[in-house]
């Protein structure tokens, strides 16, 4: 099946290989990654916004493009107000270990772009992995 978006939902399905998933997990992280981390720098050395206010903006901007993306997407999922629920939680979880990381480092190390590059780095890996699988071994599986 050659890499797009389904048209819609009724394209849905469920039966993606673990391959495939991951391959489209990564390039929608990484699009939604660049997403996060250039409002977070915007937010915090242009407009002077603390580092976790720019990061938990840059956050909920990039995860939730990821959110769209990935169901329809990496995991072809039909829309669900259940799994909705399950990845808001999910979310909730990965933001608090994202921008507690973000932060932490951020306040360890001098404030300097390449120092919040690799804080970002950390922290968006930590949460990419868990994201990953708990969305593949639970949050799409729902029904």
């Amino acid at each position: 099946m050659p890499i797009e978006l389904p048209i819609d939902d009724q394209e849905a399905s469920t039966d993606v290989d673990l391959k495939t998933q991951l391959i489209r997990f990564v390039i929608t992280g990484a699009g939604s990654g660049i997403l996060d981390f250039g409002l977070t720098l915007l937010l915090q050395y242009v407009f002077g916004a603390p580092e976790w206010a720019a990061k938990a903006v840059g956050f909920v901007c990039g995860t939730t493009m990821a959110y769209l993306i990935n169901r329809r997407w990496t995991f072809r999922a039909e829309p669900s107000a259940a799994r909705f629920f399950a990845v808001a939680v999910l979310y909730l979880v990965t933001f608090a270990v994202q921008v507690g990381i973000y932060t932490g480092l951020s306040r360890l190390w001098d404030e300097q772009i390449h120092w919040s590059l690799l804080a970002f780095v950390i922290a968006q890996g930590t949460a990419t992995v868990i994201n990953f699988v708990v969305q593949r071994a639970v949050i799409f599986k729902i029904r």
